[in-house]
């Protein structure tokens, strides 16, 4: 899986505070917009590289460089 830059950060601070932390708290430590935290916390989750609950994000211990990419569309 490829990290941008907001995924790098999201990434790098959950992993630096080793807590839950909620969408506000990761804004304002990753100094990125809310909306665009919120899209990397969605990508981050699907890949089961963090997991939420009560609102709350953690890492899962999944290494995003091992995350299964998307299977390209087969040839023809």
């Amino acid at each position: 899986m490829k990290l941008n830059k907001v995924d790098e950060k999201v990434y790098q601070t959950l992993k630096a505070e080793g807590k839950e932390l909620t969408l506000q708290e990761l804004t304002e430590k990753t100094g990125e917009p809310c909306k665009k935290v919120f899209k990397s916390l969605k990508k981050l989750f699907e890949h089961e590289i963090i997991e939420t609950q009560a609102r709350k994000y953690k890492l899962t211990g999944k290494d995003p460089k091992a995350a299964k990419e998307e299977d390209p569309e087969p040839e023809e």
